[in-house]
């Protein structure tokens, strides 16, 4: 009887400890898969607090450059040319030698994302980290070819996160001290991580926007393809101000 009384203990502990292992084991799956369906709707939340605290330092950034750039000897290069694309163009050639990777550079506005973010120079790891970054190897706006830039669908503020929800016909905004470049949506693609011709020139000015694809997943990327419409540089008078779009 004593051993068929501590058989019956020794049964009742285990199945304790085996339910209790059990329920263990569900609540840290659902944890995983809230976390993860969190990270799909909008975005992981601690990357996300710390890519806010890098896009205000960023912002802050891009106010003391907008201070000193451009500068009376910068304007004059450009006093006596005619058209805002060439004056975009000497400007932006200037400022290309002022600008770092890590740097805040710009900003941009996509109305069919809901997007007001600062740019960053350079898409290494840090630069994402702060917000979308322009491809170092690529033109700055205004200058000739195809201007590159990456960012994040899940992490970091998740700038890219709706990049597929663009439209032909939508308009990117990019506002660089020295102008506004309104580029319009032609088209999109999901290429290979590798395929680098995607930022190749193609006769026009174009930007082309990258991001990670599908969501939570660096399989492939999705490409979304603008054309340059308009360009607005401030007068030359050194107040710095943008000319209205």
């Amino acid at each position: 009887m004593q051993d068929a009384g501590l058989w019956l203990r020794e049964n009742a502990q285990v199945h304790r400890f085996t339910h209790i292992l059990s329920i263990a084991l569900i609540t840290a799956g659902l944890v995983v898969l809230a976390d993860a369906g969190t990270t799909l709707v909008w975005q992981e939340p601690m990357s996300a607090a710390y890519g806010s605290l890098q896009q205000s330092k960023a912002a802050d950034e891009l106010a003391n450059l907008e201070s000193e750039f451009p500068t009376a000897a910068d304007l004059a290069q450009v006093a006596g040319v005619k058209g805002d694309a060439a004056k975009a163009a000497i400007l932006a050639g200037l400022f290309s030698h002022r600008v770092h990777q890590g740097d805040a550079i710009g900003r941009m506005h996509i109305d069919r994302m809901n997007l007001d973010i600062v740019l960053i120079q350079g898409t290494d790891t840090s630069s994402l980290q702060k917000g979308p970054g322009h491809y170092e190897k690529t033109p700055f706006p205004g200058q000739p070819g195809t201007v590159g830039v990456a960012g994040h669908r899940t992490t970091y503020l998740a700038p890219f996160r709706h990049i597929n929800d663009l439209q032909a016909g939508d308009e990117i905004r990019i506002e660089m001290p020295y102008g506004v470049f309104t580029y319009t949506v032609t088209k999109h693609e999901i290429v290979d991580p590798s395929d680098v011709g995607i930022i190749k020139p193609v006769g026009y000015d174009q930007l082309v926007m990258t991001a990670c694809h599908p969501v939570y997943s660096a399989a492939q990327r999705y490409a979304v393809f603008s054309k340059l419409t308009r360009i607005d540089t401030f007068a030359v008078g050194g107040t710095g101000a943008w000319a209205a779009p």
